[in-house]
């Protein structure tokens, strides 16, 4: 890679540090894309001993580049999105990818296809971290952000992503007796 084609990638997912997503940070901000990722990647490193026979640095580069096409697209709730918004999304992956040079562009395409096919054990701690992490950033935020739909998608959003793995199936329970809490705290409220 040259470095005229670093710089030029870097500005072509720019855009991830400030695209908004559905979630408002704890501050009454919207949550970037970036802001996202970020603490998305952290969560396999946090769980390494977890999982010793994963290839956590793998889960790492998942969690950073499963979004890059939002930089294009911007970011539509996973309640809201269609089959045709992804199909836009994976040509907008296609189109930062086709900047980069080929080694470098099929290493990021082997890792997207194996997140789509979802069969390694990697690929699955991915998808339930990406779902879960989402849960937890909704339960941080003010609860006067939640739209009345997400009260009961919060229960059910990566319950599907976490049966695989007791450690996970532990998580999802506990991020659900955090989203009861914050509900009950709410209704005390009124």
């Amino acid at each position: 890679m040259t470095p005229r084609e670093f710089i030029d990638f870097l500005g072509l997912i720019s855009p991830l540090k400030t695209t908004p997503r559905h979630n408002w940070t704890e501050p009454g901000r919207r949550e970037s894309v970036a802001d996202h990722c970020f603490r998305l990647a952290l969560a396999p490193m946090l769980l390494e001993g977890e999982f010793p026979e994963l290839d956590i640095g793998k889960v790492i580069k998942m969690c950073l580049i499963h979004d890059l096409g939002e930089a294009v697209t911007g970011d539509i709730p996973c309640f809201s999105k269609t089959e045709s918004d992804e199909q836009t999304e994976r040509l907008a992956v296609e189109g930062l990818l086709s900047r980069l040079p080929e080694d470098v562009r099929e290493n990021f395409r082997a890792l997207y296809l194996e997140i789509e096919e979802c069969r390694t054990p990697e690929a699955k701690l991915f998808k339930a971290l990406d779902s879960l992490e989402a849960v937890i950033s909704h339960n941080e935020a003010d609860i006067s952000t939640w739209e009345p739909h997400e009260y009961a998608l919060q229960l059910r959003h990566g319950a599907d992503r976490v049966g695989w793995s007791e450690w996970l199936t532990e998580l999802k329970a506990e991020i659900d007796r955090d989203t009861l809490r914050k509900i009950e705290s709410e209704g005390k409220k009124e």
